[in-house]
This record gives C-alpha cells, sequence and structure tokens, in this order.
C-alpha cells in the first residue's frame, strides 16, 4: 500500500467519523428489527477493519520513521566531518527561508 498522499489531519478526520458512527450505533434503530441488527454489525466490523488499517499503517509510518533515524545517527558516527557539513548546510538554508 502506499501512503505518499497521507493527510496529516486523517487521523482526526478519522477519530470524529470513527465517535459518530459509534454514537449512531448506540442510539438508532429499533432492537428489535432484524435489518438494523445485521446493518449494526456490518458498520461495527467495517470500523474494526478502517481502526486496524490506520493502526498497521501508523506503525508502519513510525518504524520507518525510527529507522532513517538510525541510518542518519550511524552516518554521523561513520563520518562525523560530512555530518557536521551537512548539518551547517541545512541550518544555512533554513535560516535563508525563515528570514523571508
Amino acid at each position: 500500500m502506499a501512503y505518499r498522499n497521507f493527510d496529516p489531519h486523517f487521523d482526526d478526520d478519522l477519530t470524529l467519523l470513527s465517535d459518530t458512527l459509534e454514537e449512531i450505533l448506540a442510539s438508532s434503530g429499533d432492537p428489535a428489527d432484524q435489518k438494523y441488527i445485521e446493518l449494526k454489525m456490518r458498520a461495527e466490523q467495517a470500523l474494526d477493519d478502517v481502526r486496524a488499517r490506520v493502526s498497521r499503517a501508523s506503525d508502519n509510518y513510525y518504524y520507518r520513521a525510527k529507522q532513517a533515524v538510525y541510518r542518519a545517527d550511524d552516518y554521523v558516527h561513520e563520518k562525523p566531518w560530512q555530518g557536521i557539513g551537512i548539518g551547517a548546510a541545512a541550518g544555512l538554508v533554513i535560516g535563508l527561508l525563515l528570514r523571508r
């Protein structure tokens, strides 16, 4: 799965959606109606599936970020002067951008 265009507000939107769905499921429909019971079960299963997928995606992003940090740390330990040069160049670029 590709998550290149991941919206940082996606988690907030999903939380709002799941909270709203849970509230609707808890408060609407006739509990004796068989169609309502089936619909509620399908909605609860869909909500659980979405939560599981989002959790896996979140874990995947955390793992990737952690690996990138470890690679950067290893690189700086192997080539400290190049690391200092890259840090200084990045600081200069960020400083110039912030000055504007």
